[in-house]
């Protein structure tokens, strides 16, 4: 185990809590409270790869999703783990979550092991079933594989705010319903500075005490060499917070005073505020034009930020020769490998400050720390509060030398109620159960709103829009193909965003839409296309396009909003979305669906061939694996439906093959939107469906199966018979039928609890028909013919609507004519198919929780996509005639 670990990190030995940690093979929540610069990445990496990809430990979960409070400290965990698991064997892949189209297919392969990283925005929005810059329709998909076999690792916690609150809540909910998981889920908490009361709360209550059981620590005894003994003298002064020139002149005499090491001479300035650091930088240029200066936060592109690594913000950049002052936030207090012989720091809260301390003198040596205070008034002192400064003020003057042993030392012999002081805790917003309950429907109201979700995962100003640049004409909208790569995307405060496109506004003097020269785009979902922003649309999470010419942006300070010149666009490498985000990006849309032609028979084969590969490496207990091939075998025959077969016409270079069950065919060969899903009624006048859903067709189809051939099954009529007679309620009755095919009597076998699963994850296979059933926008535009009393359609399925007699299965036996109906999406019992859809979906939800039915959901998905991919010749159709 030993020569293990140091072939993979190329240490010497591995430290004595890490070979602690690699040494306990179950695995479970737990607490890490390990000083700065004593290898937790490498630790917890190492444990993780270990038991989940050398001993193959089903116990341990196969995702390690590793949540960072910001994206520098992303990007610095990226390198150190791209480079750890390319030296396992099978090792597994690495995923960024930051936004952008580029992000990996980690949600396509469940069943492999992956490593995800990202920020606490990008993963806990997912965790919470909203992901930021992730298209809705996949949101379900990353939820439930976030909280089904994942080791979440929750780094520098004392800089993630209520997002912290946000991730012990999660872990109570899925301790709460561990005995209806189908894989563990488990949260490492990690931190210099962490205290366990953090965590405590009467939701994490039943669980807090075994989370806080042998935390991972360095004891006394092993409190010694190497960093142990390095020293770091502390001095204090005050200069106001308005007075940039002062500040930057104390800056320049720390820097000429600090003596030259092995690692060069820097000096590493934190600010509190983005502003002030820009500040700084700006009379830092001033005063001394000749010194080597750079200014980093976290308002910057990643384009901006790649070099940062190589050219000073890392430890192979720290040479002999090394003559500058980097000027950060509070980007740099974690995850950040460099070493400054002199830090100036203004004062900040004490957690902070002992994560800055790390920066100084991180590769042994002796360092030098100035605490500047700018202020401990309400004004002065935010981000952070006025009591949390003067606590630490007091605790900073009362030190000599803040190296980690001395830390430690002082830490320990604080009583209860001064260790309290210098660690508060109250987060402004506690995720309660039944919050985190709704949250499984993703259903937008009319207007394409949500749930605000960003009060869970950062509080006041830190919460972000994305913004990106590009060079586009007045007159013009982005192409909806036009999405953003990571490269481009800047993080944007979402009220100082508003501001900027749209200016300030007061109680009287309101500012709803885009200031005179400004041009930006939000996404519209629904409709599928870059829609003018105005400020409501502005919100946390949201992706916004801005044209160059509305600046806002330096390359040298990163965001400005005064900024007037042009934004330099990063280079789009012009490829397109590919059929997966295409398809989760809209509402509409039927990109998943463009291949070679193929029959819904023969693809559903490949989905079944998918699904039972990955039931059987997901383990998954054989009756749950029987749905879910059962779900794949229906799931397309609503493909069948006039209006989804009608989207098929005659190709300029390819024929279409002449029959009603084509679940693909060539791009060339669908009609554009908005008139898709176009058919004839029966006076053969053609009618669109706009908003069909070919998955709500199938779903609707189960409930006609079970009532031609068993109107009294356990999962329709069975239960409520006998109560509809006692009220006195006819039943309609659709004429039975004997000896029905073997795709309908597996369909009849089920339990009503099994029947129920079976119609969600048919109907829930895209991500956009799942817990509620009403119309859409476009669906209340439906202008139905005299004489017509169907109703409107919902989701482009009307009652009445007929699927013709197809197969949905390779050699199988023919299905009979299915006559649709709409009953279920009724409120309260219908005397046709007995419960509504809202009702079986909280019974779904009771017994199998949130996060297990979401995950099944991406289980069907991900097969589905992946027999999508497959490009095998359908031979039912190779020798089709054309039309």
């Amino acid at each position: 185990m030993q020569s293990w670990f140091n072939e993979l990190t190329g240490h010497d030995s591995p430290r004595p809590w890490q070979l602690d940690l690699l040494q306990q093979n179950q695995c479970r929540s737990k607490l890490l409270r390990i000083p700065t610069g004593m290898g937790k990445t490498e630790g917890v990496l190492s444990a993780w790869l270990y038991h989940r990809i050398v001993r193959k430990d089903e116990s341990w979960p196969r995702r390690l999703v590793w949540c960072l409070p910001m994206r520098v400290l992303v990007e610095q965990t990226v390198a150190v783990a791209e480079a750890i698991a390319k030296r396992v064997k099978n090792g597994p892949s690495v995923g960024v979550l930051m936004g952008g189209e580029d992000m990996e297919e980690w949600f396509l392969q469940p069943e492999q092991p992956w490593i995800l990283i990202g920020t606490q925005d990008m993963l806990l929005s997912r965790a919470l079933n909203r992901g930021y810059a992730s298209g809705r329709a996949r949101w379900p998909m990353e939820f439930g594989l976030l909280n089904q076999d994942s080791l979440w690792v929750m780094d520098e916690i004392q800089l993630m705010d209520v997002g912290l609150a946000t991730s012990a809540q999660l872990q109570s909910y899925r301790d709460q319903d561990a005995g209806k998981s189908l894989r563990p889920c488990y949260t490492w908490w990690m931190s210099a500075t962490l205290q366990p009361d953090w965590l405590h709360s009467v939701d994490s209550a039943s669980s807090f005490d075994q989370w806080a059981t042998t935390p991972c620590v360095v004891p006394p005894e092993d409190r010694h060499g190497g960093l142990w003994e390095t020293s770091k003298s502390i001095s204090t002064d005050a200069i106001a917070s308005t007075d940039s020139r002062v500040f930057a002149e104390r800056v320049l005499v720390e820097h000429e005073q600090t003596e030259p090491s092995e690692f060069g001479r820097v000096t590493l300035v934190v600010c509190n505020t983005v502003d002030r650091a820009c500040d700084t930088f700006d009379a830092l240029k001033k005063e001394s034009p000749e010194t080597e200066v750079h200014l980093v936060h976290g308002r910057f592109r990643p384009w901006e930020r790649k070099p940062w690594r190589d050219k000073f913000l890392s430890r192979s950049a720290c040479t002999p020769d090394a003559d500058r002052i980097i000027v950060a936030t509070q980007v740099v207090e974690a995850g950040v490998d460099i070493s400054s012989g002199c830090l100036v720091t203004e004062l900040a809260p004490w957690p902070n400050l002992v994560q800055r301390f790390g920066r100084c003198a991180r590769y042994g040596d002796a360092g030098r720390v100035i605490v500047i205070d700018r202020g401990q008034d309400e004004k002065s002192s935010p981000p952070y509060s006025a009591d949390s400064l003067t606590s630490a003020w007091a605790a900073v003057q009362s030190l000599s030398d803040v190296g980690i042993k001395r830390l430690e030392e002082y830490e320990e012999q604080l009583e209860d109620d001064a260790r309290a002081l210098l660690y508060p805790y109250e987060p402004a917003h506690l995720l309660m159960r039944n919050e985190f309950d709704e949250l499984f429907d993703t259903t937008p109201d009319l207007t394409g709103a949500d749930l605000d979700i960003s009060r869970f995962i950062r509080s006041g100003e830190e919460r972000d829009v994305k913004v990106f640049w590009i060079q586009i004409a007045k007159a013009k909208t982005p192409d909806q193909k036009r999405q953003p790569q990571r490269a481009e995307l800047c993080s944007v405060p979402f009220m100082k965003s508003r501001d900027w496109l749209c200016g300030k506004e007061t109680q009287t003097n309101r500012k709803p839409g885009l200031r005179g020269g400004m041009l930006a785009w939000v996404w519209d979902w629904l409709d599928g296309e870059w829609v003018v922003a105005r400020r409501e649309s502005l919100l946390p999470g949201r992706i916004v396009c801005v044209a160059a010419s509305a600046g806002g942006y330096t390359t040298v300070q990163g965001f400005t909003p005064n900024a007037s010149d042009a934004v330099p666009v990063v280079e789009h490498n012009g490829t397109e979305l590919d059929a997966v985000d295409e398809a989760d990006n809209e509402h509409d849309g039927e990109a998943l669906s463009f291949s070679e032609w193929k029959t819904i028979a023969c693809h559903s084969d490949e989905v079944i061939e998918a699904v039972a590969r990955m039931a059987e490496q997901l383990q998954f207990p054989p009756n749950l694996t029987r749905i879910l091939k059962l779900a794949a075998r229906w799931h397309d025959v609503g493909k069948s439906h006039p209006a989804f077969q009608g989207a098929i016409v005659d190709a300029t270079d390819e024929s279409r093959p002449v029959r009603c069950d084509l679940a693909k065919g060539p791009p060339s060969a669908w009609v554009q939107p908005p008139g898709t899903y176009r058919m004839t009624d029966d006076g053969n006048r053609r009618e669109y469906r706009r908003s069909f859903r070919h998955e709500l067709a199938s779903a609707m189809a189960l409930f006609t199966v079970a009532k031609i051939y068993q109107p009294d099954h356990p999962g329709l009529l069975g239960p409520w018979r006998e109560i509809f007679k006692e009220m006195g309620q006819s039943l309609e009755c659709l004429p039975t039928r004997e000896n029905p095919p073997d795709e309908i009597q597996a369909v009849l076998d089920c339990t009503s609890e099994e029947f129920d699963l079976l119609v969600y994850l048919v109907a829930s296979h895209h991500g956009k028909v799942r817990v509620s059933l009403h119309a859409s926008p476009a669906d209340q535009d439906f202008h139905a013919r005299a004489n017509d009393d169907r109703g409107l359609p919902i989701r482009g399925v009307r009652n009445g609507d007929i699927l013709p007699s197809i197969t949905i299965s390779v050699g199988g036996q023919q299905l009979p004519e299915l006559p649709l109906s709409l009953a279920p999406a009724a409120m309260g019992l219908s005397h046709e198919t007995g419960a509504s859809w809202r009702e079986r979906c909280q019974s779904l939800l009771t017994t199998h929780g949130p996060a297990r039915l979401a995950m099944l959901e991406a289980i069907l998905r991900a097969a589905d996509v992946e027999a999508s991919r497959l490009n095998a010749e359908d031979a039912a159709i190779m020798d089709e005639v054309t039309v």
